[in-house]
């Protein structure tokens, strides 16, 4: 039993006669799945034309077993007494290896029909995240204090887009879900895929901001290619596959950050600004974070080189600092901090000050305590910074500039 492609001279009026029964199925456009065709006494008479158009899969269908199926556009005779044609159309593997022991279960005692599936691109259908998705964002990374690296900011984002799919497997789709239903529609499957498909972005994106991607955020949309990719290779998309039913586009249309998200963030830069209005400490500020990623020994050198620039600076940069340190341990608390979170704060006992090294002396600028020629704080000499400050003038005693020459309040020249 079996499909004979009609000849070309059959499909015209002059033979239409001669067969005694049209099977077709009319577009199934974006929405039908698959459609099944019979005649009206539920049987297959020889000789019946089943005409299958482009973009279609023809399956003929007897009691609960396969005989045959085509993907194969064009005009076929039915005809009980020749072989399947399993090779037809981009199908054939899947037919030759799968209708032969396709069974269903209950089936009626006596049943013919031809059951067309659409294995066109199902175009058009929107997912979202409901709620928003943790992520860890590499575009604003922070100085980590205790591990002396780089961690990202964990934000919360929700994401939205389209995704396309397409039935790749007719006979896996027709066991597990359509059966032999008259019509099997695309808003009976659609939610439980707008699930999967979310179910399946969220491990994606716990993959994209695994440090070998380390992909920001907002970036998201631009990376359509590797979402795709990543999908395929971890197979996140394999509850979908199971049905049949493989995805061909998926695209992240828009990424939005919680309000708590974009406060985080709106801090994040509003310290870069603080650092952009210290003129040139900007790109000393910048140069410290780059040199503690890359020097062996860590970030901690980083903290010191930019605590040196905080006596520089003022409070701006010790109340950024202070801020990126409490964002990092906001990030990544442990156990013992969680801990010591729970245990009352015990008073201790004030710490004596090492004393100064003899011979020593304190910046008047700085305050950095140097026993050089010129202070390790701002980097100025000890001559310019311990020179006397003013010169008394030895007529009235107007206090004058050290480098004044004459007094400005009684005209004496100075010096002599």
């Amino acid at each position: 039993m079996g499909l004979i492609k009609a000849a070309a001279s059959a499909i015209g009026s002059t033979f239409g006669d001669q067969f005694l029964t049209v099977l077709k199925c009319d577009d199934m456009g974006n929405d039908i799945l698959m459609r099944k065709i019979t005649d009206s006494n539920g049987a297959l008479a020889k000789g019946s034309r089943i005409i299958v158009a482009p973009g279609q899969v023809a399956v003929i269908y007897d009691s609960g077993k396969i005989l045959d199926a085509t993907a194969e556009p064009g005009t076929y005779q039915f005809d009980q007494s020749s072989t399947p044609s399993f090779f037809a159309g981009q199908f054939g593997a899947v037919f030759k290896e799968m209708w032969e022991r396709f069974k269903f279960g209950g089936a009626v005692a006596k049943e013919q029909a031809v059951f067309f599936f659409n294995v066109k691109e199902i175009i058009g259908n929107k997912f979202g995240t409901p709620n928003p998705i943790p992520y860890r964002d590499w575009g604003h990374a922070l100085l980590n204090a205790r591990t002396g690296g780089f961690t990202p900011m964990m934000i919360d984002v929700k994401c939205f887009g389209t995704y396309t799919f397409r039935i790749n497997n007719p006979a896996t789709f027709m066991m597990e879900i359509g059966g032999n239903a008259e019509v099997y529609k695309k808003e009976q499957l659609v939610e439980q895929m707008r699930s999967e498909v979310v179910g399946a972005f969220q491990n994606v994106l716990n993959s994209l901001s695994e440090p070998e991607h380390k992909i920001e955020a907002l970036s998201l949309p631009n990376k359509t290619d590797e979402i795709k990719q990543i999908m395929s290779e971890g197979n996140f998309d394999g509850s979908i596959q199971n049905r049949g039913i493989g995805l061909v586009s998926f695209v992240v249309e828009s990424v939005t950050l919680t309000e708590e998200s974009k406060e985080q963030i709106r801090k994040y830069e509003l310290a870069g600004d603080q650092y952009q209005q210290q003129g040139t400490l900007t790109q000393a500020y910048a140069n410290a974070i780059q040199d503690a990623a890359a020097n062996p020994n860590g970030a901690m050198n980083g903290f010191v080189g930019m605590g040196m620039m905080n006596m520089q600076s003022g409070n701006v940069f010790g109340a950024t600092t202070a801020a990126v340190a409490n964002n990092v341990n906001y990030q990544q608390p442990n156990q013992a901090a969680a801990q010591a979170a729970t245990q009352p704060v015990q008073p201790q006992a004030p710490v004596a000050a090492a004393p100064a090294p003899e011979g020593s002396w304190t910046c008047p600028e700085c305050g950095a305590t140097n026993t050089g020629k010129f202070c390790q704080g701002c980097g100025k000499s000890k001559e310019e910074l311990l020179a006397p400050k003013t010169i008394k003038c030895p007529k009235c005693g107007a206090e004058c500039p050290p480098n004044a020459k004459f007094c400005g309040e009684c005209g004496q020249k100075l010096g002599e």
